[in-house]
C-alpha cells in the first residue's frame, strides 16, 4: 500500500521527468490551472502513476479529482483496494 507522500513524489517526479516541468508541485496546486495540464498532460500522469503504482485510473475517478493532493489521496487509496 502506497502512502499520500509517497504518491506526491510520484506526481513530482512524472512531472518533472515526463511533462518537463519545472515549477516546484505543491498538494493544493490544481491540476488544470496551476499546473497548465491539458488532456495529454493529465493522460501522460495517470499513466505514469497506473505503472508506477499497478493501480487502474478511469474517467470517472477524475470526477472527484481536483487538486495534487487529490490525486494523491485517490491513488493510495486505490493501492490500499488492490490489497
Amino acid at each position: 500500500m502506497a502512502t499520500e507522500l509517497e504518491v506526491l513524489e510520484a506526481i513530482r517526479t512524472i512531472a518533472r521527468t515526463e511533462l518537463e516541468m519545472e515549477r516546484p508541485i505543491a498538494p493544493g496546486d490544481d491540476l488544470l490551472q496551476d499546473l497548465a495540464l491539458d488532456s495529454l498532460g493529465l493522460t501522460v500522469l495517470a499513466v505514469g502513476l497506473e505503472n508506477r503504482f499497478r493501480v487502474k485510473l478511469s474517467e470517472e475517478d477524475a470526477a472527484g479529482v481536483r487538486t495534487v493532493e487529490d490525486l494523491a489521496r485517490h491513488v493510495a487509496g486505490r493501492t490500499a483496494d488492490a490489497r
